[in-house]
């Protein structure tokens, strides 16, 4: 479509239908202002002569199975409400060309940046050429394009930036240049491919399938090459329930060494049996050989073993319990799910500083507000700082974000909705 029949097709409400779709009815009017305004921001960089597209990419958030799937174990996600999105036309030439609001602008030659360049890890540059060399390794076509991409996806708040943006070129590439037929499995795939080899990020696939497929997804990590992906069909939100994610403002600095230590430890104990995960056990293995386990790899590597294996129980059972449409009992295993972060998987806080328990409060908040309450609450995500998930019912969420807000600061508290569509090309 031509720039100027679009921002009409906008402005007259055409595309009302599908941003309800992927934004729900309140959120309509917000979301033509900042599609119009990506638009002016595309015309300012490229012109207004070209035949352009819109896509979507959703943020992600992570239901279920807190530190499994490093260990090949269950998680369930979903798609959320906050997504990244490009106005976007083809070119003739192999160079991509990508403004992101907020970013300096990226130019890759195709046919030049073909192999990682550790100079360059941690650069949306290296993103874009690793799904190139993907695509291409998969048997994909690939081509030239200029993109103006902006996000409404925060940073840093475990609702993953970086895989909705992997995502978003791959969407881009698929429709472009292979009529829209690349399985958005496939997509996901590849961009975990691209943020390992080429972003330098040892990262799994959870965020990149959350992101891509859209709605609730189950996912079974046994096997790496070939997760099995089960979406789930349930809307929360018709339950009457918002996803709430608390970004408590923790400082993120130095915080490596505790994420890496999680999937280390696991992996310690597996080891001592002779296999490369936690999966490839089971707990009574571990309880059977608890002496000489705590003389090899430390009490804390048990605990958090123990925890990945009744963490996969949990996911088990809150993915049959959304399927009968079972809110309490799914519920009661978020709230497990949390105590069980908390007391032996122990990524709430870091042990370098333990003055500063932002999660910890935000926790202690929640439980005060909601334990009454049909409703649950956990840490989110990688853990240590950032944030907290809550299922808050929507006759409890102006106080529950008050509150929040009051504590964390303003805009703190994002209320989410669960959205059915992942990545998608929205003409």
């Amino acid at each position: 479509m031509k720039i100027k029949q679009l921002i009409k097709t906008i402005q007259d409400g055409g595309l009302d239908t599908q941003l309800i779709k992927l934004y729900g009815e309140r959120k309509t009017l917000a979301q033509r202002e900042r599609y119009l305004k990506a638009i002016n921001e595309f015309i300012a960089l490229y012109g207004d002569e070209h035949d352009v597209n819109l896509f979507s990419v959703s943020g992600r958030s992570e239901l279920s199975g807190n530190h499994t799937d490093h260990n090949r174990g269950y998680v369930i996600a979903a798609s959320i409400d906050l997504d990244i999105i490009a106005i976007a036309a083809k070119t003739d030439d192999r160079i991509i060309r990508v403004k992101s609001s907020g970013h300096r602008a990226d130019c890759v030659d195709i046919d030049n940046f073909t192999q990682p360049c550790p100079d360059l890890y941690g650069r949306s540059c290296s993103i874009i050429a690793g799904m190139c060399n993907g695509m291409l390794a998969q048997g994909h076509k690939v081509g030239g394009f200029i993109a103006y991409t902006t996000s409404d996806v925060p940073g840093g708040s475990g609702i993953s930036s970086s895989a909705a943006f992997e995502d978003m070129i791959g969407t881009i590439i698929n429709h472009f240049y292979n009529d829209g037929k690349i399985d958005v499995v496939e997509i996901a795939k590849i961009s975990q491919y691209a943020e390992n080899k080429f972003f330098g990020k040892p990262c799994g696939l959870m965020d990149q399938v959350a992101c891509a497929v859209g709605g609730i997804v189950a996912i079974d990590f046994e096997d790496t090459s070939a997760p099995i992906i089960e979406p789930i069909d349930f809307d929360i939100s018709a339950q009457g329930f918002n996803l709430c994610i608390v970004n408590t403002g923790g400082n993120h600095a130095d915080l490596t060494d505790d994420y890496t230590s999680v999937p280390a430890e696991m992996k310690a104990v597996a080891a001592f049996f002779g296999k490369e995960v936690l999966r490839e056990l089971d707990e009574n293995t571990i309880i059977d050989n608890i002496v000489s386990l705590r003389e090899a790899v430390g009490d804390r590597a048990i605990l958090r073993s123990l925890h990945f294996f009744e963490e996969n129980k949990r996911v088990s059972a809150q993915k049959q319990a959304l399927k009968n449409g079972d809110v309490s009992t799914f519920f009661e295993n978020v709230k497990a799910s949390g105590r069980s972060s908390f007391c032996y998987l122990q990524n709430v806080y870091t042990s370098k500083n333990l003055t500063e328990q932002g999660l910890s409060l935000a926790l202690c908040i929640a439980d005060k507000l909601l334990s009454e309450k049909n409703a649950a609450w956990r840490v989110h995500g990688g853990g240590f700082a950032g944030t907290i998930q809550a299922f808050v019912h929507k006759n409890d969420v102006e106080t529950f974000k008050k509150t929040m807000d009051a504590c964390f600061g303003e805009g703190a508290c994002l209320v989410l909705r669960i959205r059915p569509i992942g990545a998608t090309k929205i003409l």
